[in-house]
């Protein structure tokens, strides 16, 4: 009875430690997800806060040059939640990750604030380079289900990943990319809302057909 009663001590001071430190976090997935009724819900049932949790810790003990721990740490995180973090990435505030599952996050990734991404998302590199060689992600930028950002890039703020993008080159601030390679729109120099659906995203591939088939209707017009 007396470990239950320590256990339930710990867990609840456990509680109490990550509405403290994680406040900015919790408040990001309340405003961004219409799912999440209740800051006790976002506290104890999503992946992505105890994931960011954990990588805050494993990101301490990385600092001090720990062999093991860090990725002992990391690699527990990603058993309970789906979700891969390096320890040696670098977030910045307000990160929220959305449902989570199959999300990696390499060594020498840097996120800045208030970013948001979605299931299935990877930020890796591409070969067995050393140094930087995972992508640098900007302020405000969300990025859509199964997208994959690699190498030793940039995504400039504001901006938005389609889903299933595939992003091989530095994006620039206030842009759309979508498609396989990813190919850029951009959204009139505005900052894109977080909550904005996948749906309504611009493709610069149907965008150019469209053109064609204007073209072409404009062409048999004239010849008539």
């Amino acid at each position: 009875m007396t470990f239950l009663y320590i256990f339930i001590f710990v867990y609840l001071l456990a509680l109490l430690l990550i509405l403290l430190f994680f406040r900015e976090e919790i408040m990001a997935i309340k405003d961004r997800d219409p799912a999440a009724s209740s800051i006790l819900e976002v506290l104890l049932l999503y992946p992505g806060l105890h994931a960011i949790v954990a990588h805050r810790l494993a990101k301490v003990l990385w600092a001090m040059k720990l062999p093991f721990f860090p990725r002992w740490v990391s690699q527990t995180a990603r058993f309970l939640t789906g979700i891969e973090i390096h320890p040696g990435a670098t977030i910045g505030k307000g990160f929220f990750i959305d449902h989570g599952m199959g999300v990696v996050i390499g060594e020498t990734s840097t996120i800045g604030n208030n970013v948001t991404i979605y299931q299935g998302v990877t930020l890796g590199g591409t070969g067995k380079e050393t140094g930087k060689r995972h992508p640098t992600i900007g302020d405000n930028v969300v990025i859509g289900t199964g997208a994959k950002v690699l190498g030793n890039i940039s995504i400039g703020n504001n901006s938005y990943v389609g889903a299933n993008a595939v992003v091989l080159h530095t994006i620039p601030a206030n842009s759309t990319v979508v498609g396989v390679p990813g190919h850029v729109t951009k959204q009139d120099g505005e900052k894109i809302d977080k909550k904005l659906a996948h749906a309504q995203i611009l493709d610069p591939v149907m965008q150019d057909i469209d053109d064609i088939l204007r073209r072409l209707e404009d062409l048999e017009k004239r010849g008539r």
